[in-house]
């Protein structure tokens, strides 16, 4: 069963920049595709970021194109999401979650996830 800890948040002014990290722990690593996801105040969990299990495919929400980056390193067993020019409309908690499905982790359907980290962005 894959553990997955989330860390990086914080608080951070419009148009910084924050780099999370999901490390997972049992499992296959490379066996899994991940995705970010994120809950802002008032709203429902929204998907942010996918990439394959092998790195070589990333889909992202139209809302992050441009902005931010998914990246992994299997050998680290760590999936990485690199935030640039945040605005205050990216507030939430960011989850990171896993699964062997693409479709079910691009979808909120995983097995797997983590329990959160905050983001803040003030303006």
């Amino acid at each position: 069963q894959v553990q997955l800890v989330e860390f990086g948040g914080g608080l951070v002014q419009a148009g910084g920049s924050l780099r999370l990290t999901c490390a997972a722990s049992r499992g296959t690593f490379s066996s899994y595709s991940m995705a970010w996801f994120r809950q802002g105040p008032g709203k429902e969990r929204e998907f942010v970021a996918l990439i394959s299990d092998s790195g070589e495919s990333t889909v992202y929400a139209d809302s992050v194109k441009g902005r931010f980056t998914i990246s992994r390193d299997n050998g680290k067993s760590t999936v990485y999401l690199q935030m640039n020019f945040l605005k205050p409309e990216d507030t939430a908690v960011y989850y990171c979650a896993a699964d062997r499905d693409i479709i079910s982790v691009g979808t909120g359907r995983a097995n797997y996830w983590g329990q959160g980290t905050q983001v803040t962005v003030s303006s």
